[in-house]
């Protein structure tokens, strides 16, 4: 869907699903991180959500350096996983990671421990109804609170 802007007429915004990407403008040719000066356009990025960020950073090799030279953007990503698994971040924090590759190591273990902890195995029979997907290395204490948890049920 397609949508003129009547304040711009050759700018145009395009809609899909409930992200809004900022297209080109027609009479320059040039996308917004072209004309914005840098720090504008990383914070632009800093109002994605983690899915967007990275179809945002295989648009075109100017999003991509900016948002791969930003480590900010990657941040409040990486928080959201750290509540989660805290331990594992601070320890790559601390070990040097940036953020981006601190998120990358701790994503999946993040996700696969919140589906844990919330109950979504609880009702497991057998070793073949765990999901593939349900299962990665995490340490003996993430065990160790996935088992209180399931006890506590």
């Amino acid at each position: 869907m397609q949508y003129v802007s009547k304040r711009r007429p050759n700018t145009y915004d395009l809609f899909e699903g409930s992200s809004t990407v900022i297209a080109v403008d027609e009479t320059s040719g040039h996308n917004f991180a072209e004309t914005l000066p840098t720090e504008m356009s990383v914070n632009i990025f800093s109002k994605l959500d983690i899915q967007s960020l990275c179809s945002a950073a295989v648009t075109c090799k100017l999003w991509n350096d900016i948002i791969e030279k930003s480590d900010y953007l990657w941040r409040d990503h990486c928080l959201t996983v750290r509540a989660v698994c805290q331990k594992e971040v601070d320890s790559d924090r601390g070990d040097g990671f940036s953020w981006k590759v601190t998120l990358e190591r701790n994503y999946r273990k993040g996700y696969v421990k919140r589906a844990w902890l919330s109950g979504r195995f609880s009702f497991i029979h057998c070793a073949e109804d765990i999901p593939d997907w349900s299962m990665c290395p995490l340490d003996a204490e993430t065990w160790g609170e996935i088992l209180e948890a399931e006890l506590e049920r």
